[in-house]
């Protein structure tokens, strides 16, 4: 990434384009979609296939992906509000997919709350309520219906739209920061991930990381701290309205994250990570002082604050894909890359829907063996294939939707009778003669 845009002489910011006035990136919505995928896969429980996504090879996952892309997105969508009407307005349209963003969350969980209690009632496989720990909802309604809507009862599964709740409160700050000088509003940002990774890995009073039960005995944070993740966020979200620049290609470059992303592989595959802390000392020492510990050793903590290894392997991803992908960004639209394109233009509904096929596909493979790892692998690979077409095809029907199909199917008009005296109509004029290629 090179430095922000600079202040003209008049000292106004001199912004670059917004991609939305360019054209719909097909990026944007390809590897949305295939963040949706990924997520499906990784939460049915017990999953075989989820052992290749890429959270198993490498330290960051498709949640940074999800996030990059959606700031990016939110930059395409709500940057050019922001520079080219007005902050006030950029500020109100924020707020209405912030709006939309939490009644989706609510939504989400108390449909699986109902979905796993039916399945509590028709089968009698494993108590899926308590599989989700969602025991205390059912037990203790009136505090946690409380602390469900002011988001201080926030069960594992149900994390990540929290997070992007309070990260789209903070585009105003941001935006607000930005016109002043773009430098002000990523400062703003790195000072508040360098923040609070102090203040977590010190457990300093200061910590603004929310609170996620309402029970008196845990004290349990939110899993995606939305003041370390907003840093992804908002990268990608000054990559799409220009305050950075990709940096250019060269072969050094490239290099360094070909070898960045290839040692990350045994990092973060734990199998191939724990035989080589077992047989090589050296290494074990070495991960002791690499890896992001807090200070009661939470395995969790990494991906909780957005370590900056994860934020890094991300990057590197990231610009050797967009390298490979150069001038190749049309293929993204035909085959396999159309309908995962799909997926990633009904953003909000697929992923939502996606949680819950998640679970479905979970209880389905509980019908043929409560022992998923049992469960021959064709049946595993057909059970997932089948979750992904309804997603896919979910994301066809929105689309479909959104056209309004119903309006271009015009009424004909009734058919009305002459009345007998009516003069018989006249002879139809023969067409003029359609002039020949030679006049």
């Amino acid at each position: 990434m090179t430095t922000p845009s600079r202040p003209t002489a008049r000292g106004h910011v001199a912004h670059a384009p917004v991609h939305a006035l360019q054209g719909r990136d097909p990026r944007v919505d390809f590897f949305r979609g295939l963040a949706f995928v990924i997520i499906l896969i990784a939460h049915i429980p017990a999953n075989e296939v989820a052992r290749i996504i890429p959270a198993r090879w490498g330290l960051s996952d498709a949640t940074e992906m999800f996030v990059f892309m959606s700031g990016y997105a939110a930059g395409i969508a709500f940057g050019g509000v922001y520079l080219k009407v007005s902050w006030t307005l950029g500020t109100a349209r924020t707020l209405f997919r912030t709006w939309q963003v939490y009644v989706g969350h609510l939504l989400l969980f108390f449909f699986l709350a109902m979905l796993l209690a039916a399945a509590n009632k028709l089968f009698d496989t494993r108590d899926y309520v308590g599989f989700l720990n969602l025991g205390y909802f059912f037990e203790h309604g009136t505090d946690a219906i409380v602390g469900l809507f002011t988001l201080h009862y926030v069960p594992n599964y149900f994390d990540i739209l929290p997070m992007y709740i309070v990260i789209l409160l903070l585009m105003p700050v941001f935006m607000g920061l930005g016109r002043i000088h773009p430098w002000l509003a990523l400062g703003f940002c790195v000072a508040l991930y360098a923040y609070n990774w102090v203040t977590a890995i010190g457990d300093l009073p200061g910590e603004i990381q929310p609170p996620a039960e309402v029970r008196p005995e845990s004290d349990r944070r939110w899993f995606f701290n939305p003041f370390g993740w907003q840093l992804i966020f908002f990268t990608g979200f000054a990559l799409a309205i220009g305050w950075l620049k990709p940096p250019r290609f060269s072969w050094p470059l490239m290099g360094v994250a070909i070898a960045y992303v290839l040692l990350c592989i045994p990092l973060g595959h734990w199998q191939w990570r724990n035989a080589l802390i077992e047989d090589w000392p050296a290494f074990g020492s070495f991960w002791d002082l690499f890896y992001a510990k807090s200070v009661d050793d939470q395995p969790a903590f990494a991906k909780t604050n957005l370590w900056i290894a994860r934020y890094a392997h991300f990057l590197a991803l990231a610009y050797i894909t967009v390298t490979v992908l150069h001038g190749r960004e049309h293929k993204l639209k035909t085959g396999l890359g159309a309908m995962i394109s799909q997926c990633g233009r009904q953003s909000l509904p697929v992923f939502l829907f996606g949680m819950v096929f998640s679970q479905l596909a979970g209880i389905m493979l509980d019908q043929i063996n409560t022992n998923h790892w049992d469960i021959p692998t064709w049946q595993v690979v057909l059970v997932n294939l089948f979750w992904i077409g309804m997603l896919v095809g979910l994301a066809y029907l929105l689309g479909w939707l959104q056209k309004s199909p119903w309006k271009a199917v015009k009424r004909q008009p009734a058919p009305q009778h002459a009345p007998a005296h009516a003069a018989a109509p006249a002879p139809a004029t023969p067409p003029e003669r359609a002039p020949s290629p030679a006049e």
